[in-house]
Order: C-alpha cells, then structure tokens, then sequence
C-alpha cells in the first residue's frame, strides 16, 4: 500500500500519524493492498482556490477527495482490484476552527477528515439521510478503531 503525505499547509501536523490512520482505513475495507492514496494539505487560500474549481462554492472547506479508479471496499467472496485510490486535499487550519467548535483536539478532527476523505474516494457519500447515517457510522467505527489502538481513546 502505497500512502503519500505532504503537507504544504504551513500547519504543523502528525504526518506519520495522518498515514497510519489512512493504512488502517483502507485495510479495514478491504481495499487492495496496492493501493495508492496521495493526502495533500493546503492553506486556506489555496483550499479556497480548489473549492470553487472543483465545487464551484466559495470559501475554504476542510477535505476535498478525488476519485481515480473508483475503488469500492472489498468483499468477503473476492478479491479487491490493485489500483489508484486517489487524492484527498485537507485544510489544517479551517480542520483547527471546526476542532475548536467541536471541543476536540485538532488532531482527532484532522484523523477524521482524513477517513471522511477515504471513504469518499470509497464511494460512499452523505447527501441523503440513509447515506448519511451508513457514512458517519462507519467513519466513527474506523476512528473509533484506529484511536484505540493507538491508546488514545
């Protein structure tokens, strides 16, 4: 599994923590081992920049992800396909605002954008309620998974 982290934020960030979350989610799901997945962060107008682009809505938004293959996670009954997973794009300082209004550290709120990320790359999405509440859930169970045993639940 390949796992690339660079961060161009100017935000000091647990990288190796960031890529240790992202190797767990992806094994979770069963995902082929050789995958590739790109977490890139950015500052806040450079984020901006990609919102509009890509969504064509302004301001800086937390996590953008962008699908290659269109991987889907794995099944019991067969194999999964080797390819790119894709790019997740971050926004450490707009994850630090939202950590605070939540009343969690920053990195658990980075850790769960990064999930929330893969497993849009993954397919899953939250524009309806169904969708939602099968999206949220597992990303809680995969955080919630990678945080303890990391000690830190």
């Amino acid at each position: 599994m390949s796992i690339e982290v660079n961060n161009e934020s100017g935000v000091s960030v647990d990288e190796a923590e960031v890529a240790a979350l992202a190797r767990s989610v992806i094994s979770a799901m069963r995902v082929h081992e050789q995958a590739e997945l790109s977490i890139v962060m950015v500052d806040e107008a450079s984020m901006e920049q990609l919102h509009i682009q890509w969504m064509d809505e302004p301001g800086p938004t937390d996590v953008l992800s962008f699908p290659m293959d269109e991987l889907r996670p794995g099944k019991d009954d067969e194999d999964p396909e080797p390819g790119l997973l894709g790019d997740i794009v971050l926004c450490p300082q707009v994850a630090q605002k939202q950590a605070r209004a939540a009343g969690h550290s920053f990195e658990e709120e980075l850790l769960l954008l990064t999930t929330h990320g893969i497993l849009h790359l993954l397919g899953y999405d939250h524009a309806e309620p169904e969708e939602e509440k099968e999206m949220f859930g597992l990303q809680r169970k995969l955080l919630l998974t990678f945080l303890s045993t990391r000690g830190k639940v």
